[in-house]
């Protein structure tokens, strides 16, 4: 027996998707994830995907990060099941129902409501999440916001001076943060463009984060530094995010089949 798999990516944050939506899929764990995820030895992706029946939407989203961790939700995969499901969809995820579908410039996402509370982030214990009284060198005072899952956000003169390898790691897994943290760091352009680089937690520095996006954004609008609408500038390209009058943000971007294959599931601890 072997998986069939679908090699895509969002902006080059990069994913191997399982579709169990008609056969079922055999059990996944975090070993078997971070064995697929494995540039070297597996098929290599950021984020491994699974999609399963839902009781309660279109279809069910899982993701594993490529260290085996699974997280709530991840934004540029959403796009990229978006554009494989190929019409409007309701998508369950752990971090809560969203719903895709094709627009103009690829593929947008209602990721809901972002959330601010401290205990909803999660932190370690209550403290202000709009100007977090905390520091890392340079980084200081972010703003954390969950979008589906945590994020940090710092505002810097240049992120690209950052020395997001030494202190990613750092602040994802600092003690304030119980389920760890996203790392964004961001610089203003104007009140319609922002550049942004992430540090995702259990994946490392990638290309684009689309919650990184949004968390970004919401803060940046949160704090009056711009305007909804507003387009985001990552290394592997640009999203639109609109944070409307209802609370949702909804995010527009592109995304891109990349190649079809399939395993041999006992090559990766797989029973099938």
């Amino acid at each position: 027996m072997r998986i069939a798999f679908t090699k895509m990516h969002g902006l080059g944050n990069d994913f191997v998707v399982l579709d169990g939506r008609g056969d079922p899929l055999p059990a996944l764990d975090a070993v078997s994830a971070a064995a697929l995820a494995n540039r070297h030895t597996g098929i290599g992706c950021d984020q491994l995907i699974v999609l399963e029946p839902s009781a309660s939407a279109d279809f069910r989203m899982r993701i594993f990060n490529a260290d085996g961790g699974e997280v709530e939700a991840c934004g540029n995969a959403a796009r990229a099941v978006g554009l494989l499901h190929g019409k409007p969809a309701t998508v369950e995820t752990k971090g809560g129902l969203i719903v895709t579908s094709p627009a103009q410039g690829g593929i947008s996402v209602d990721m809901g409501v972002p959330r601010f509370e401290w205990q909803d982030i999660p932190l370690a214990y209550a403290m202000d999440t709009h100007t977090m009284p905390l520091a890392w060198e340079e980084l200081v005072h972010p703003i954390a916001v969950n979008v589906g899952n945590p994020h940090a956000v710092f505002f810097v003169p240049d992120c690209d001076l950052v020395d997001m390898h030494r202190l990613g790691p750092m602040i994802e897994t600092d003690p304030v943060f119980p389920e760890r943290i996203n790392v964004n760091v961001a610089s203003v352009i104007d009140r319609s463009n922002i550049r942004l680089r992430v540090w995702e937690r259990g994946a490392g520095l990638t290309l684009a984060c689309g919650t990184g996006a949004c968390a970004t954004a919401v803060a940046a609008i949160r704090r009056g530094l711009v305007d909804s609408p507003v387009r985001v500038d990552l290394p592997g390209g640009s999203l639109s995010i609109e944070w409307g009058t209802d609370d949702r943000i909804v995010m527009t971007g592109p995304a891109t089949e990349s190649f079809r294959g399939s395993f041999d599931p006992a090559q990766f601890g797989i029973d099938a």
